[in-house]
């Protein structure tokens, strides 16, 4: 029996359509959907958005969409699943989304991908101080004996060093599984975590002042809520080995940035931000002038051909839904408060 074709819609901004969505995505989908495409619903209140959204199943959504609030969904009766092509829910499926039932699916898991990657290869640089050592031979032309120069209490290279882990979500695991090749000593810093289910993450379950005071690499990949706001604080990162590095791809607020600006500045420890807060910081923030920070500018994510894993999944996403089957990457009311 050929599956259903539900009626779906694309709920995006412009960007987010153009970097998610090739040519051969939309073909996809329109052959497992009957997809009303154009419109690209980019605002509920334009011109043709009220035909659309009547008759709309299955909505994919993806950056810059609008909130699905309980006006919105009044005009969308038929809505019976949402398939994000991005991240995370929280900016645009609402309480009313929940109260009705709809189904939700995220393409976090293949956003994770890119994410490990970019800090795995923080990770292999920090230890091996290449930004630091690169800097110094570009400053001097010359060969030196760089382990000689550092403290007698601090490592170079990789082998045995010691990385901590915080928060065994999608993209936190998918570090720690990228990790095993190294020789590396990977803990696991997640209160929702047993110690065995650490070990079989190849991980050793710590407290969190343990984590910060033991790690030659601590990185950070918990969700931005109100409990972990501020949780990377001074007094952990004070507590780092000298010479450590903090690797931060989560959320900028999850770090006290001030205190990371001094300890940075006075060469206490090393820190690769993808993320901070504001996402530009000011121009004057004293990060920006710490030779041991690295800042980039949110890119540890989907970028350019990476984006392309994130329609795959959500074409993959929708053909379950039309088959009537579970999705595979769905996104739990219950979870909310524990995941980004």
């Amino acid at each position: 029996m050929h599956p259903r074709r539900p009626v779906a819609a694309l709920a995006m901004n412009r960007f987010g359509a153009e970097q998610v969505l090739s040519e051969d995505t939309l073909a996809a989908l329109g052959a497992v959907t009957d997809l009303r495409y154009p419109p690209l619903l980019d605002d509920f209140t334009a011109d043709g958005a009220d035909a659309v959204l009547a008759e709309a199943e299955l909505l994919v959504t993806g950056w810059g969409c609008r909130p699905l609030d309980a006006a919105v969904l009044a005009r969308a009766p038929r809505l019976r699943a949402i398939v994000h092509a991005a991240g995370t829910v929280r900016h645009h499926v609402t309480e009313a989304c929940w109260e009705r039932g709809i189904r939700v699916s995220s393409a976090a898991a293949a956003n994770a991908l890119p994410v490990a990657e970019y800090t795995l290869a923080m990770i292999l640089l920090a230890n091996k101080r290449v930004l630091e050592i690169s800097a110094d031979y570009r400053r001097t032309r010359a060969r030196r004996d760089w382990a000689a120069g550092l403290p007698a209490d601090t490592p170079l290279g990789n082998y045995g060093s010691t990385v901590a882990v915080l928060g065994a979500s999608l993209i936190g695991r998918r570090v720690l599984e990228l990790l095993r090749p190294f020789g590396l000593r990977a803990l696991l810093y997640d209160p929702y975590v047993s110690p065995e289910e650490a070990e079989r993450l190849g991980a050793r379950s710590v407290g969190l002042a343990e984590a910060f005071r033991a790690a030659d690499v601590v990185s950070v990949h918990v969700p931005l809520l109100p409990e972990t706001r501020g949780l990377v604080s001074r007094d952990l990162m004070g507590s780092m080995r000298r010479g450590a590095m903090l690797i931060n791809t989560a959320r900028g607020a999850v770090v006290d940035q001030d205190a990371l600006a001094e300890l940075a500045g006075a060469g206490r420890i090393r820190a690769v931000l993808d993320v901070t807060d504001p996402e530009v910081l000011p121009a004057d923030h004293p990060l920006w002038a710490c030779e041991h920070v690295l800042i980039s500018p949110h890119i540890a994510g989907s970028v350019g051909n990476e984006t392309r894993r994130l329609g795959e999944l959500a074409v993959a996403e929708a053909r379950r839904y039309a088959e009537g089957d579970d999705f595979a990457h769905p996104v739990l009311r219950e979870r909310l408060g524990v995941t980004a």
